[in-house]
């Protein structure tokens, strides 16, 4: 007994003792270990329990959903991340990637989550048959394709808009390549990273009604959740069960940000490129928990070594080709050759398109079609200029004050979140009893997911402004329109950019559900591209459904090449920080 207490008593001399503060940790930890393993194995209960245990809108099931919903959606942020840092890293590393990656990554950001579920659902549940997580991969793949655009789009942008300066230092050191994507480009794109991974996690619960609820042709699949919830009491009309399910999705939104979004945006606070201190940095109690623990310290010491020794390993990247055939491959001649490859791999991909639609549909469908496109074009057009002249300055404010941006974060994340489909019912009354046009009025529904992409990349690059510009500027005494013209507006135009080019991808995606709407037995529907496909996908029209998505493509990657990608290069040369 006298050996275990002076044991005890070197233990709490030497400063490893436990104190409140890990006994807080543990709890918070093991808690949330029992509920990931809670989730965990409902996901692989058998497909039956589906039907046996249906969902139900009594509020003391919303918890459980929300478990499920939350889980799946960061299942699908993870493997978001994963797809970010390899892709965004190929297209910005390689130029002849980047001409096939770019256009396909415009084409992937533009087909709706219901056309990936149309042509994948039943691939997931053949992977796992009469398991319920085959169901679970279906709705995670559909959430991953409403939250990994945006993300890569901002990897690509920081990676192409790194200081020269850093570069240069990068060089000086020798640092490997994979020295250098990890103590340099994954750094600087980190605060643009951390916002638009929150973008990413809300623009899954705009989508997660059509992840959890989803009907294709005659393929039914409910999974227990937020989403299906909210299906379920507009299908029966219970504004008490959308009031439920808004209050828990905002309760697990201010979790979540306590828990995860906030201590990144913390975290990541160090990482912005500046000369002089900044103002006031960001803090998340979270962290501070962290810190005042003992025992956990000593516990994270040599996980943190580990890796630290493996970010800072010199691996070489092996070459793709060997060295004495690299002369050939840079010339001209190697890249006209790589162009006429992607350019047959596309005719030839057109050519199978063309073929299966043209099984059942004529030259004067797909004519029909593209005028559709050209309705739903017209509205994204405006609704953009609009959120444009709306959220730039609004970020801009929020951005440039920390206090002002830890406050209003939750906020934003769940306005961002808010499922278009729970407007859905007073925007039917509305146009109802008013005698609206649909044409015009379900409009705005369009932009109500996609707004915030501009809002939260303004207020990523507003934040990430370096402060010595900052004072530079009031030295110089640059006021007024100067200021706007000439510093912070050149500033954030590459975030900017990067979230108009998401936001116009997520307007065309949200015109599926946004140009036609319903409640209860009562439905409006509005001229355009968005209607036709919801209308293909609801009887399982696969040719087109195929029309529909193609054109949608066509025209959001025509869109991007004649106005985004000229604007991305012009901020990438001219705007980007020496």
């Amino acid at each position: 007994m006298a050996t275990h207490h002076a044991a005890m008593e070197a233990v709490r001399r030497s400063g490893y003792a436990p104190n409140f503060w890990d006994f807080f940790a543990f709890c918070l930890f093991f808690a949330t270990l029992v509920l990931i393993a809670h989730g965990g194995h409902e996901a692989f209960a058998p497909l039956s329990s589906l039907s046996t245990a249906p969902v139900s809108l009594d509020p003391a099931m919303l918890p459980e959903y929300a478990l499920r919903t939350t889980m799946r959606m960061l299942a699908a942020i993870a493997a978001s991340l994963a797809f970010t840092l390899i892709y965004g890293t190929l297209a910005a590393k390689s130029r002849r990637a980047e001409v096939v990656l770019i256009p396909l990554l415009d084409i992937l950001q533009s087909v709706p989550v219901l056309g990936f579920l149309s042509f994948t659902v039943l691939g997931f549940l053949s992977l796992f048959p009469g398991n319920v997580f085959g169901v679970e991969l279906a709705a995670i793949f559909a959430i991953f394709t409403s939250q990994a655009w945006n993300m890569t789009f901002s990897f690509y942008q920081s990676l192409k808009t790194v200081p020269a300066n850093l570069d240069e230092a990068a060089r000086s050191f020798r640092l490997s390549p994979w020295q250098r994507f990890w103590r340099l480009e994954v750094p600087f794109s980190m605060p643009g990273l951390v916002w638009n991974t929150m973008m990413s996690m809300s623009g899954g619960w705009f989508f997660v009604v059509a992840s959890e609820a989803i009907s294709v042709g005659n393929t039914t699949i409910t999974l227990p959740g937020i989403g299906s919830y909210v299906a379920l009491a507009i299908a029966q009309q219970d504004l008490v069960a959308v009031g439920w399910a808004t209050a828990t999705m905002f309760a697990v939104i201010l979790i979540y940000d306590q828990l995860l979004f906030r201590p990144l945006v913390a975290w990541s606070d160090k990482f912005r490129v500046e000369l002089s201190a900044g103002s006031a940095a960001p803090r998340s109690w979270l962290l501070d928990v962290v810190r005042r623990t003992r025992l956990l310290q000593v516990l994270l010491v040599p996980a943190g070594a580990i890796v630290g020794r493996i970010l800072q390993r010199r691996l070489a990247v092996p070459s793709l080709v060997p060295t004495r055939l690299s002369g050939v491959t840079v010339n001209a001649w190697a890249d006209r050759a790589w162009f006429a490859f992607v350019v047959v791999v596309a005719a030839y991909a057109f050519w199978l398109v063309a073929r299966f639609i043209a099984t059942e549909l004529a030259f004067a469908d797909v004519v029909a079609v593209a005028g559709l496109g050209l309705l739903t074009m017209l509205r994204v057009i405006v609704l953009m200029v609009f959120a444009t002249l709306v959220w730039v300055p609004i970020g801009i404010w929020i951005g440039l004050r920390p206090r002002v941006a830890e406050r209003m974060q939750p906020l934003a994340q769940f306005l961002a979140a808010f499922p278009a489909n729970i407007v859905f019912p007073f925007a039917v009354v509305a146009i109802v009893r008013l005698g609206l046009n649909p044409d015009i009025w379900l409009s705005p529904l369009i932009i109500l997911g996609a707004q915030w992409y501009i809002l939260f990349n303004v207020i990523a690059g507003a934040n990430a402004f370096p402060n010595d510009l900052k004072e530079a500027a009031a030295t110089f005494r640059i006021h007024g329109w100067n200021w706007w013209r000439k510093v912070i507006l050149p500033g954030v135009f590459p975030y900017y950019v990067t979230g108009a080019i998401t936001a116009s991808g997520g307007a065309w995606n949200a015109s599926i559900i946004a140009e036609v709407v319903n409640w209860g037995d009562t439905m409006l529907s509005a001229h355009g591209l968005g209607a036709y496909i919801a209308a293909a996908t609801r009887v399982g029209d696969y040719p087109r459904i195929v029309l529909g998505i193609a054109v949608m493509s066509l025209f959001v990657i025509l869109f991007n090449r004649l106005v985004w990608r000229p604007l991305y290069a012009f901020s990438g040369r001219r705007l980007r920080l020496e």
